[in-house]
């Protein structure tokens, strides 16, 4: 599986930003995909998830409301629709996807992580 973030930039404080993520490879085996983010310093810490069988989502307290994980099956595409941006949004996001395997009775989980795109929010 590869992924490519696309859509990053700057933008004002109270403004708007979709990010892209595209998939290729063994998609159909991707169970999970996410947005994460990153600032210098700090661990990189989930933004949003979706399932890609159920469609259900998951967000961090600090993006509920503001910030939006969709997916198009067909494109095999990823987006983040980020909302009401604030200069604390400021950091590396990175998409991710999570393939889970069951092996006889062995669990098995492998992450793919993207390049990562900048976004950066002025006040």
């Amino acid at each position: 599986v590869q992924l490519v973030e696309s859509g990053g930039g700057l933008v004002q404080a109270g403004g708007s930003l979709r990010l892209s993520c595209a998939a290729s490879g063994s998609t159909f085996s991707i169970n999970i995909m996410g947005w994460y983010r990153q600032t210098p310093g700090k661990q990189r810490e989930l933004v949003a998830r979706i399932t890609t069988g159920s469609g259900s989502t998951t967000y961090a307290d600090s993006v509920k409301g503001r910030f939006t994980i969709s997916r198009d099956k067909a494109k095999n595409t990823m987006y983040l629709q980020m909302n009401s941006v604030r200069p604390e949004d400021t950091a590396v996001y990175f998409c991710k996807a999570i393939v889970i395997k069951v092996v006889e009775t062995e669990v098995l989980s492998q992450d793919y992580w993207g390049q990562g795109t900048q976004v950066t929010v002025s006040s």
